[in-house]
């Protein structure tokens, strides 16, 4: 089950959810909705461990700063706005954010690639991100 909905979905998560996700929100939100699924999972005398917490983010990734860019660029997107608002830049930038994401107990990430023609993209994600997360 997937949203960010401060009160009912909370509730409905705690009640029929294997899985709950947070979908293209920050760290900050997304550990808030995180927060409110746990306190309703323990109303509902669930353990709140019960459930998978996951997010779902958009990811632009690139070698270096140059490919990164591009890649934005690409996609529609102002480089230093989707470094703000998804999972972006180098691998280590692309690492580290997926990290704060664990650090809020997220156990699964679901990228969002949007161009899909670029499988350099894919194969460096696959290459130099995977293996450190």
């Amino acid at each position: 089950m997937g949203g960010a909905g401060a009160r009912r979905t909370p509730r409905l998560a705690a009640r029929f959810a294997d899985e709950y996700n947070v979908g293209f929100h920050g760290v900050q939100d997304s550990a808030a909705a995180f927060g409110r699924v746990r306190e309703a999972c323990q109303a509902a005398g669930r353990d709140p461990s019960s459930l998978v917490y996951s997010v779902a983010q958009t990811v632009c990734c690139g070698k270096d700063e140059a490919e990164f860019r591009r890649r934005a660029a690409a996609i529609g997107w102002e480089p230093d706005n989707i470094r703000q608002t998804a999972v972006a830049g180098t691998p280590g930038e692309v690492v580290a954010r997926l990290a704060e994401f664990a650090g809020i107990g997220a156990e699964r990430v679901y990228l969002q690639v949007l161009d899909l023609h670029d499988l350099d993209h894919l194969a460096l994600i696959a290459s130099d991100v995977v293996p450190q997360v």
